[in-house]
């Protein structure tokens, strides 16, 4: 099954460079020569925007293929590392069960697995895609305008080093959550269980006010973990634009010296995004 993901992942990126490349002929040969003129012969024009319409729509099938099957595949994977998971826990010694709490273990088989589903059926095959799209595009771009690259490159480099600098403290920020609700979970399993033993001894009150220290702890790690991915997002997005902006400028200042035509610069706009997003 991860043969046919490849497989769909490299229709996929094919599609979209394919796709961007035929605006440049789109542009070039029929919709700037129409301008003006009376009843122009619209034969090969439709005829290229049908062979347009196909290889987006082979794209979109291969994309949706992509993660339908990549689905199935990290959905049994979880059910084989929830079943190992649970024939080592059989073995393990009662120190271990001693020394940590049964929400804590419970986290494991909840919490942890899940987010080990979103790695392997999202960022797994995301990598893969942006890898080839990234290349790809900028193999184009390249061939478009080695000028015009120049500029994309000064632009995503800026990114680069700001993106780091948030995904390193954010790293931190979400492993600390992790153990934050591995600690809530453990805390809340333990006081449901006892909770006799908690109202003989008038424990009430107690239990309270350990249960809130847990979870301002978890709402500390938690806030501070989604605060610095949600920052990355909207830096990201305007990078992305100042990006377009400055390269479009660029672009109708070459059009303007006779350098390129707009044909070209409307599809290296279309792979200086490709490149900067990874598709």
């Amino acid at each position: 099954l991860l043969v046919a993901v490849v497989f769909c992942i490299l229709f996929s990126s094919a599609a979209m460079i394919v796709g961007t490349g035929l605006l440049r002929p789109v542009l070039n040969d029929y919709i700037v020569p129409f301008i003006g003129r009376e009843n122009p012969n619209l034969t090969k024009f439709i005829t290229l925007l049908c062979v347009m319409i196909v290889v987006y729509v082979v794209g979109a099938v291969a994309s949706y293929a992509n993660s339908r099957i990549m689905l199935h595949i990290s959905t049994k994977t979880l059910f084989k590392i929830r079943t190992e998971l649970f024939s080592h826990l059989e073995k393990l010694p009662l120190k271990y069960f001693d020394t940590h709490t049964h929400g804590e273990l419970m986290s494991r088989f909840t919490n942890d697995t899940d987010t080990l589903r979103d790695m392997l059926s999202q960022a797994v095959p995301q990598l893969l895609s942006s890898a080839l799209t990234v290349t790809s595009s900028f193999v184009m771009m390249l061939y478009l305008s080695p000028v015009l690259t120049l500029v994309v490159i000064l632009c995503i480099i800026l990114l680069v080093v700001i993106s780091g600098f948030i995904a390193k403290h954010s790293a931190n920020a979400f492993r600390s959550q992790q153990a934050a609700i591995g600690k809530v979970n453990g805390y809340i399993e333990e006081m449901i269980e006892r909770q006799k033993v908690v109202k003989v001894f008038c424990r009430e009150e107690n239990a309270k006010t350990e249960f809130a220290a847990l979870n301002d702890e978890l709402c500390t790690a938690a806030t501070k973990a989604n605060t610095l991915a949600n920052i990355l997002g909207p830096i990201s997005n305007n990078m992305g634009h100042i990006n377009y902006a400055l390269t479009a400028i660029t672009g109708v200042l070459l059009i303007i010296a006779g350098k390129m035509d707009i044909g070209s610069i409307a599809s290296f706009l279309q792979y200086s995004k490709n490149f900067g997003v990874g598709g």
